[in-house]
């Protein structure tokens, strides 16, 4: 087989985040495979069709590339952030295991970007300086109770915390219970960051304490990190971190 499919994260959202290697991938690929908004951000040209789709397809799409790629086009999957990270690595490998046998065959390879959640403990300080762990707070793909017994764990654990998707319309109380958990196992002193809109031209940071941390603080864009028990501000500046040996 000639084709090849190409999994590649576009970074936060600032075109200076795009690793060099994504680039080089997307310059010389046939096809852009994504959620609409992702491949809006690929620009146009001659020799290149792009394919923007729902987000709730995801394996269809995985699969229309997988397809693709099988007669011969050279097809870059697109995620935001990080392709590993919550995004269309693992629906890729979805659509591959459940395949035709003949799809083993692909050139098929990961690129990493800079994930959100990096991008925003950056320009925060280093809240994620120790052990740390991710949670989807989406229950599209798993249900809520798992996503309660994961905060609680990850709360007891004494671990800074780095929340994707957690409030949407549709499920604005799931953020409110986050919050009430969290105060529950961490108490109302612990410092929570809502990071909006991270590395574009309307980012925003907001340090809170979790007592004073409110539903409405957090949207879809925006990405949620709770520091652990040492994480501490320094004095006269805006940098949070959390010491290495927390």
């Amino acid at each position: 087989m000639t084709g090849s499919v190409i999994i590649a994260g576009l970074g936060p959202g600032a075109e200076g985040m795009v690793t060099p290697e994504v680039s080089a991938a997307l310059a010389q690929a046939t096809d852009v495979v994504g959620y609409f908004p992702y491949v809006a951000r690929v620009a146009p040209r001659e020799g290149l069709v792009l394919h923007g789709s729902d987000n709730r397809v995801e394996v269809d799409r995985a699969s229309h590339a997988l397809q693709m790629a099988a007669e011969g086009r050279r097809v870059v999957v697109v995620s935001s952030g990080d392709p590993g990270v919550f995004a269309m690595a693992s629906a890729v490998f979805e659509a591959l295991e459940a395949g035709p046998r003949e799809w083993r065959g692909l050139d098929i390879r990961v690129l990493p970007g800079i994930t959100a959640m990096l991008a925003a403990a950056a320009a925060a300080g280093a809240p994620l300086g120790h052990d740390f762990c991710a949670i989807n707070l989406s229950d599209n793909l798993k249900p809520w109770d798992l996503v309660e017994r994961r905060l609680r764990l990850a709360a007891q654990a004494d671990f800074a915390m780095a929340f994707y998707n957690p409030r949407s319309a549709s499920r604005p109380h799931q953020f409110a219970r986050t919050l009430d958990i969290l105060r529950e196992e961490c108490g109302p002193d612990r410092l929570i960051l809502f990071a909006r809109a991270v590395s574009t031209p309307d980012q925003a940071l907001r340090w809170e304490r979790l007592g004073d941390a409110t539903p409405e603080m957090a949207d879809m864009r925006t990405m949620v990190i709770v520091g652990n028990s040492q994480t501490r501000a320094i004095e006269g500046t805006k940098i949070v971190y959390t010491p290495r040996s927390a």
